[in-house]
């Protein structure tokens, strides 16, 4: 008699989330974290509210350039973004980027497309970073949240896990070309569960929560020297 997927322990055994490679490890510790922690004296606050395995999707608000490095290198866990697929054909850069979890997505594809992608990754078991207005915004605030992170979840089953950047728009914000030394912050929230369908008004009330879950941590005090 052939076994019950319901009750066979492998069908109940979370999906674990791919193992951080060698050259990630090397990013993370030899550029990422001196430049975060060293540079802009940064500090992360909640990592216990990270979700270690199983699909993730992270969402923050996006201040400027330096929001995915930081994003994908500071919650413990490999977080992928998707870049443009012409990146990955640039020998070096191409295996850089890969190598820390990014997936290519075709220039002039649809959104259909890339959710598709995106969706794929997080049945892989992996953490897939989203910022919630798509674009940087000059008060590093969440203004025009999109539905597409709650989209991917409702997709994917994942949990939402809220991600505050502080100050990341005053270091290297929309028309700056030279880095202030300032302090960051990231500050994690708890996980919100995934919408129970994909229609829009399940969608929208969950981009409005976490809209509201981001700027409340961005609001709950200055970053402290």
């Amino acid at each position: 008699m052939s076994s019950n997927p319901a009750t066979d322990s492998t069908a109940l055994r979370p999906l674990k989330a791919p193992r951080p490679s060698l050259t990630y490890l090397l990013v993370s510790g030899l550029l990422v974290f001196p430049v975060f922690r060293m540079l802009f004296r940064g500090r992360t606050r909640g990592n216990g509210n990270v979700p270690m395995d199983g699909p993730l999707v992270v969402v923050a608000n996006h201040g400027s350039h330096l929001d995915p490095p930081l994003l994908g290198h500071a919650l413990g866990r490999p977080v992928a973004f998707m870049a443009k697929a012409e990146l990955f054909s640039i020998p070096l850069l191409g295996r850089l980027i890969r190598a820390c979890g990014a997936y290519p997505v075709k220039r002039g594809a649809s959104d259909r497309e890339a959710i598709r992608t995106a969706t794929a990754r997080l049945q892989e078991g992996w953490a897939i970073g989203v910022f919630l207005d798509g674009t940087r915004q000059e008060n590093g605030r969440v203004n025009q949240p999109m539905p597409g992170a709650a989209l991917l979840a409702a997709r994917s089953g994942a949990a939402l896990l809220p991600v505050a950047i502080l100050n990341s728009h005053r270091a290297l914000g929309v028309g700056r070309s030279r880095p202030r030394l300032v302090r960051l912050e990231m500050r994690i929230g708890i996980p919100v569960p995934a919408p129970s369908s994909r229609r829009k008004p399940e969608l929208e009330a969950t981009t409005r929560e976490l809209q509201r879950r981001i700027n409340a941590l961005l609001d709950q005090g200055a970053v402290k020297s």
